[in-house]
């Protein structure tokens, strides 16, 4: 039942990391009316959510490996999930909202690679997970 939980979760994390990181954020700069500001003022809003959600996420798949005492390998791909979430929370998203937030109020930011980083680590961490989800259900 442990391993299902675990399948579970990641599954869901994967498609929610997908559908707001490569579907929501960059289409919400094409609506109609959306202006940079406005666009990353939502950004900011739904990022610390889902970082939220992750967070909350992550503990649960700890938690559902160890009472389902898994073989070793799975633990691999668990620790690429949690290291890109440390990364991108601990490291990245305070600097990324600093930046949108300098924006927002009318300032100007030197050009940074933290986007794309941030972009790197989620394909990474999508990978990761589905490799999780897969591994849980074999």
């Amino acid at each position: 039942m442990a391993h299902l939980a675990a399948a579970v979760v990641v599954l869901i994390w994967a498609g929610m990391v997908a559908a707001i990181s490569f579907l929501e954020a960059p289409l919400k700069f094409r609506a109609p009316g959306i202006t940079v500001c406005l666009g990353l003022g939502i950004g900011r809003l739904v990022f610390r959510a889902l970082n939220l959600a992750e967070t909350a996420f992550v503990v649960i798949l700890v938690i559902a490996l160890a009472a389902g005492h898994p073989t070793g390998r799975i633990w691999v791909p668990a620790a690429i999930v949690w290291a890109c979430l440390f990364i991108q929370v601990g490291a990245l998203s305070d600097r990324l909202d600093q930046r949108a937030a300098t924006i927002i109020a009318g300032g100007q930011v030197a050009p940074s690679l933290l986007h794309l980083g941030y972009i790197a680590l989620e394909v990474i961490k999508i990978i990761a997970l589905l490799a999780v989800g897969v591994l849980s259900l074999a």
